[in-house]
């Protein structure tokens, strides 16, 4: 009960924000803002396995030379 009383006021006040304020805006940039958080992490991890990859790579064809 107390959750639906809970999104019931906070969609009031979302549903109240004037247009002029930018609300909607905010949101949508906090998301996307997110999801390029989210994608430059993968990336990152992505690029720092190939670079293990390729030391494991040299230091193996270090130990056959």
């Amino acid at each position: 009960m107390k959750f639906i009383a809970l999104f019931l006021v906070l969609s009031l006040v979302v549903l109240m924000a004037e247009p002029g304020e930018g609300f909607f805006h905010h949101i949508l940039s906090g998301i996307f803002h997110v999801g390029k958080m989210i994608h430059g992490a993968i990336q990152r991890r992505r690029h720092g396995m190939k670079e293990l990859e390729q030391e494991q790579f040299d230091r193996d064809r270090a130990d056959f030379a």
